[in-house]
């Protein structure tokens, strides 16, 4: 009887010229697709699939969006062949990198604009979260960013925000302009009354130490809501 022979996938085997890791070198990242990056990171596939392969099951089941597979988790990664807890752990690790790198370019503008600027600035932060978080950005007078800080972490349905809490940070750093921020994690773009009220308390306890609100934006992964754009403050 003769014995069935054991096909590695590990990229380590593939001719040169299919390895991503050389393709990458010779004509460099750009040259790559999504799959042959994750197979980088991952370095072998399973029996059945390379690498490459594999990576593209996983793509496919994250709908070929790289902002769908960066809310998969540890264990949601490690379903599939192949991918134990350390390759699961790299592909966390290089999706929070992307994410980081994201929020690092928007904090380089410094300076807020518009309620757009809010957007580009959060939505790598809270956009993509499966809970609710609250974040509050102090400006000086020239509206720029003096830090930005979360004051509440809850789950989906809401968060508890201080409101001593968030003016005496105000006055402690010098910021004479606040915006709001915090996201839907079902994606609804829509003030709740919660949300309306809150924003009405922090405006009028920041006016009496003539500090303004000046916006207060719901993000989601795609979009945002804000408050004074449509007028609300």
């Amino acid at each position: 009887m003769s014995q069935k022979k054991t096909t590695s996938f590990s990229i380590k085997n593939w001719s040169e010229d299919d390895r991503p890791r050389e393709k990458l070198l010779q004509k460099g990242r750009a040259a790559l697709s999504d799959a042959e990056l994750i197979a980088i990171l991952i370095g072998s596939g399973n029996n059945d699939e390379s690498a490459v392969d594999l990576s593209k099951h996983i793509l496919a089941k994250a709908d070929n969006n790289l902002n769908q597979l960066g809310k998969f988790t540890i264990k949601k990664l490690m379903e599939f062949k192949g991918i134990g807890e350390a390759k699961a752990i790299s592909i966390v690790a290089a999706m929070e990198l992307g994410r980081r790198r994201r929020a690092e370019e928007a904090v380089q503008q410094s300076k807020i604009t518009s309620s757009l600027s809010v957007f580009e600035l959060m939505q790598p932060v809270i956009g993509e979260l499966p809970h609710e978080e609250f974040w509050i950005i102090f400006l000086n007078n020239s509206n720029k960013i003096i830090r930005k800080e979360q004051l509440s972490k809850g789950g989906i349905t809401g968060t508890l925000v201080d409101v001593r809490l968030v003016l005496k940070t105000a006055l402690e750093v010098g910021a004479t302009g606040l915006i709001l921020a915090h996201n839907h994690p079902s994606g609804a773009l829509r003030a709740s009354e919660p949300d309306k009220m809150l924003t009405r308390k922090l405006k009028t306890g920041a006016e009496s130490l003539d500090i303004k609100v000046l916006d207060h934006l719901i993000i989601t992964e795609k979009a945002y809501f804000s408050f004074a754009d449509e007028n609300m403050l």
